[in-house]
């Protein structure tokens, strides 16, 4: 019994302390979003230059985490989470004190190359303490650590530019990341550095820095079933960080509110992204029997229509926005942490591979892609065709999506546990 207890609390404060160190990734990720509009008119920054201040963090945060991917299983999660959070911390703390555009693209490339590592150190440290059959549950439940650490850093960011103006919104946020790291540091450890072994799952012998194999990367591009998963995270992430970069924009200028409002309502996508994120599990053991695949596919689906609703309506107020922007959320951001998270840990377990975050890295660097295109894609079509240009964007985009994880239902294979049947 106490062995038990033991193992449920350490399990809980695992579960906690990386939920809170990923979610601290968006207190300095989000305030680009919201300061846009300052960016703007007190620089003199174009919609295609704001874009690229996007890539300038995006790109080396998709790249570094396909080619680093295996660092955390070669020296454990650990260390790399804690690294990475001081590091991504250190680059964006004086952002404010510049106005050159090109120090700032330098210093958010640093801020993306931090925070390559930390989804996947995330997933191979919270992975390691739990059973196959409970992952699909666990990282649902978890994975609204996106989505509430988006609305937080918004929302945060937001308090800042009102309360102290738009050059503070990196530094207070990058304070609290510091502190996360330590607290990581200190912390979060394996089950089997602290004794103990996880009921229905098979020890796994762990050197004092972490695993000492991993997958090259041409060795991941072999792995039955990843490149469809890959591609549909890509198209996904494009249609969401569209979103979440730009909607605040495109409430202030196209639907004329205010910038504190346009700030606060576009955390509804991210609030959304948390109701779906937090009951997918449910929806897919209910309606699906355990099929995640199938699940997805159709949740991505119902993604592709909300966003044509979304255009429909958007001149119809505030309740509409907000209703149809929850939606999206839901269906765009609720597979997320089944496609990056808990599959590639499933994937990782199988023939002994031992390769969480190489594989959790791949698909979600892969996706990442992703929100790097998407920075100057989104800033063209806006100049050129409107905001309107740009939905029809997303909407097409969000149709490939569908047809991507369609194709990884249809080439499936048998994995450990009961997330792909």
């Amino acid at each position: 019994m106490l062995t038990v207890s033991r193992l449920q609390r350490r399990q809980v404060a695992t579960f906690i302390l990386t939920w809170v160190a990923y979610a601290s990734t968006y207190l300095v990720r989000k305030p680009l979003g919201v300061i846009k509009t300052d960016l703007a008119s007190e620089l003199g920054l174009t919609k295609t230059q704001l874009g690229w201040l996007d890539t300038s963090m995006l790109l080396p945060y998709a790249t570094m985490q396909m080619i680093l991917g295996p660092v955390a299983d070669r020296y454990g999660a650990r260390n790399t989470l804690a690294w990475c959070l001081l590091l991504s911390a250190a680059s964006v703390v004086w952002f404010g004190t510049w106005i050159d555009v090109f120090v700032l693209m330098i210093m958010l490339f640093f801020n993306g190359v931090a925070q390559a590592q930390t989804w996947p150190s995330c997933v191979k440290a919270l992975g390691a303490w739990y059973p196959d059959r409970q992952r699909n549950a666990i990282f649902g439940i978890w994975g609204t650590c996106t989505f509430a650490g988006g609305i937080m850093g918004t929302g945060l960011a937001v308090y800042l530019q009102r309360t102290y103006g738009w050059r503070s919104v990196f530094f207070y946020p990058a304070l609290i990341v510091a502190a996360v790291g330590a607290l990581v540091y200190i912390f979060l450890y394996t089950p089997w550095e602290v004794g103990l072994d996880i009921p229905g799952k098979d020890p796994e012998p762990v050197s004092k820095g972490g695993n000492t194999t991993s997958l090259k990367f041409w060795q991941l591009l072999g792995i039955k079933m990843l490149p469809e998963l890959a591609a549909t995270v890509f198209f996904v992430k494009i249609v969401r960080y569209c979103l979440l970069m730009w909607l605040p924009m495109y409430l202030y200028h196209e639907l004329q509110y205010s910038k504190a409002q346009a700030g606060l309502l576009s955390t509804s996508f991210e609030v959304g992204g948390v109701l779906g994120s937090a009951t997918l599990g449910v929806f897919i053991d209910k309606l699906f029997r355990g099929d995640s695949l199938q699940g997805t596919s159709t949740v991505i689906m119902f993604s592709t229509l909300s966003l044509i609703l979304f255009l429909l309506t958007s001149s119809w107020g505030i309740p509409f926005n907000v209703m149809c922007m929850l939606l999206t959320g839901m269906f765009n951001c609720g597979p997320d942490a089944i496609l990056t998270g808990s599959l590639p840990t499933q994937l990782g377990d199988k023939d002994g591979r031992n390769a969480h975050a190489a594989i959790s890295g791949f698909i979600n660097g892969f996706g990442s892609v992703g929100t790097v295109l998407q920075g100057p894609i989104i800033g063209a079509i806006a100049e050129w065709y409107g905001w309107e240009g740009t939905f029809y964007f997303m909407i097409i985009v969000s149709l490939i999506a569908t047809f991507c994880i369609c194709r990884a239902v249809s080439t499936r294979q048998d994995l450990p546990g009961a997330l792909v049947r």
